[in-house]
């Protein structure tokens, strides 16, 4: 009874189309009326929740991708991917996956770089030539590079959840990161030679050069910030900070593309994105709490356990949920509630940790890709300005793509393990 009205509450308010945190809330506070709960204990499960100092990476990071993209960092990276890819089939397409793959090292966020590169890049390939499902499609699924590729937002709150090392994480989930988005740019190669979509012309050694240039301050910030916490010079609450201050630097006096004028609204923008996040950790907090009192997580577990012990095959489960999970709920919340767990699960037949971490983060992030609720989805299709099951019918292709990466991630550890295990001895 109890927890069919939590559930009902949650789906009813993802219906409504409320914010995940929202309904997250609203839902836990139903179970405590009929369960005659104190609805003191609330704030007290929020702070608990909020209060880590891992978390303050947040912020941090979110400033930094605002100072960055503010300062006209899209654009370079844009005429990057172009001067890089575009006389090739299919050239403004692997422009858009290539621009997302070293965007990827600002954001830290899936819906961010889908907002950033899709508002250039879809009118763009639209103007070009290239149908508008496909243009929405490829920007909602390259922007899934973003949390894999470091920094990484669900990374963050997986290590707060855990303790795991975030510097780990950030190295594991690198070679995956670049994994999929080559598996997109070949994905999109093989569709633009089938439905023969235009390619732009070469645009010489020069603009490559030029371009290169302009774009080099967008990959050093990924290495400072990842060779900064594997190096033992700062930890990554201390890595946001220094990313946010180099994002000023550049995107003031190198880029120009914002004055001191202009500070004050990035700023205002960077802490209601942050405060949106950290709310909806600290109420799904209160929801996980909800969920471990009445044994959900121990009953998930048990149920896989006792269905088998095989490694391959926990893997496949605990794959198949997050799937499921991901079509339906946000990427933090969904951590919050079910990562525990399911590393719990692996842990026991014998999966490493930090892969475990990855193949979940790359699991949940192909999920909002993924109909009905990919949250990337309305955003391109939005941008797009396209019915949403238009865009829905372009994404196959790259969910295919997505999907193949995401096997060969789970079953071939070493693609995670391998960095890690070069800078951990």
């Amino acid at each position: 009874m109890l927890i069919a009205a939590l559930f009902g509450t949650f789906a009813f308010a993802l219906i409504l189309g409320m914010p995940i945190a929202i309904a997250l809330g609203a839902s836990s506070a139903v179970y405590m009326v009929l369960a005659d709960i104190d609805l003191a204990v609330v704030p007290q499960f929020m702070y608990s929740g909020m209060d880590s100092f891992v978390l303050l990476c947040i912020p941090g990071f979110v400033l930094a991708g605002n100072l960055m993209n503010g300062g006209g960092i899209t654009d370079q990276i844009v005429r990057f991917g172009k001067a890089l890819v575009g006389h090739v089939p299919g050239g403004l397409g692997l422009a858009n996956v290539t621009g997302s793959m070293i965007f990827a090292g600002i954001s830290g966020t899936a819906v961010a770089e889908t907002a950033s590169i899709g508002s250039v890049m879809i009118p763009a390939m639209r103007k070009s030539g290239y149908d508008g499902p496909f243009s929405a499609a490829l920007t909602a699924a390259a922007s899934t590079v973003g949390p894999i590729i470091p920094p990484s937002v669900p990374m963050i709150i997986a290590g707060t959840l855990t303790g795991l090392s975030v510097g780990k994480m950030f190295l594991a989930g690198a070679v995956p990161g670049l994994l999929l988005g080559l598996g997109m740019l070949v994905t999109v190669y093989i569709l633009a030679r089938r439905r023969n979509y235009p390619r732009g012309p070469w645009l010489g050694f020069g603009e490559l050069a030029r371009s290169s240039r302009a774009a080099i301050w967008a990959l050093l910030m990924t290495v400072i910030i990842l060779f900064g916490i594997v190096g033992g010079y700062f930890t990554p609450t201390e890595a946001s900070i220094v990313a946010a201050l180099y994002a000023f630097v550049v995107g003031l006096f190198v880029y120009k593309g914002f004055t001191l004028r202009a500070l004050p609204g990035i700023l205002l923008e960077s802490a209601v994105g942050s405060g949106g996040l950290i709310l909806l950790v600290g109420l799904a907090n209160v929801f996980g709490w909800i969920l471990t009192s009445e044994q959900i997580p121990q009953t998930i577990a048990a149920a896989m356990l006792s269905l088998t012990e095989n490694k391959f095959l926990i893997i496949l489960m605990i794959n198949i949920l997050l799937l499921i999970v991901g079509t339906f709920m946000e990427t933090i919340a969904a951590l919050i509630i079910l990562f525990p767990p399911l590393l719990a699960v692996a842990t026991s037949v014998g999966v490493d940790p930090v892969h475990f971490a990855i193949f979940s983060i790359l699991n949940l992030m192909i999920g909002l890709t993924t109909p009905p609720v990919g949250v990337c989805l309305f955003v391109a299709a939005n941008i797009a300005r396209l019915p949403l099951s238009d865009v829905i019918k372009g994404i196959w292709p790259f969910l295919l793509c997505n999907g193949m990466v995401l096997l060969l991630v789970s079953y071939v550890p070493a693609i995670s393990l391998w960095l890690p295990g070069l800078f951990y001895k």
